[in-house]
């Protein structure tokens, strides 16, 4: 925590908005992408992916994910950090190693005290094109226009790390987020905003 905040200090980053960082973990290939928020706009930053498919070793891999995306953190100094979450399917092998791979790619991150937050892939995908069952093409072309990208890259895994930080800017962004209530009456007393006189 304290070389983050230091990192900060150093690269004045308190007063440039915020940097917010997403991530889509896999085995072989963990996309990763970073936006800016000034003010209300929505800057693309970087996106690229981590390459996996070398390491056959598996503890090999989960050490250079830590290593990796620990990196990324100090690289970029995100104020908060969005995951996909993994899709469960009914090989109970892969899923475990999705898993494996979150997990170290989360505590590498957590290390720096910075808040992590998780989102469905079909959510990710309603965020982004309205449609849960968008294709990761749909996503791509529609982050290409939403953030005025030139180029988009070969590998569309970087698209999907770039997909969750902004699925995540545009669920943070909405009012109430973060709050929960137990009722209409609390909701109403937390948002009074939100009350049309």
């Amino acid at each position: 925590m304290q070389i983050y905040l230091q990192l900060r200090k150093e690269k004045k980053l308190d007063s440039k908005g915020k940097i917010i960082m997403g991530v889509d973990p896999g085995t072989n290939k963990m996309g990763y992408g970073v936006i800016r928020i000034a003010g209300n706009r929505m800057e693309y930053v970087v996106m690229g992916y981590i390459e996996l498919s070398k390491f056959k070793n598996v503890y090999l891999k989960l050490k250079y994910i830590y290593e990796r995306v620990g990196s990324l953190v100090a690289e970029y100094l995100p104020d908060e950090v969005a995951f996909e979450a993994p899709f469960f399917g009914e090989n109970v092998q892969s899923m475990l190693k999705l898993g494996r791979a979150q997990g170290v790619a989360m505590a590498a991150v957590l290390g720096y005290g910075i808040e992590v937050f998780e989102y469905a892939p079909r959510k990710v995908k309603i965020a982004i094109t309205g449609q849960g069952s968008a294709s990761k093409e749909q996503v791509a072309s529609m982050l290409k226009n939403i953030l005025n990208i030139a180029e988009l890259p070969r590998n569309l895994d970087s698209t999907d790390g770039l997909a969750v930080a902004v699925c995540h800017y545009f669920q943070s962004s909405r009012p109430g987020f973060g709050k929960s209530s137990s009722g209409w009456d609390d909701f109403l007393r937390k948002n009074p905003d939100r009350v049309k006189q």
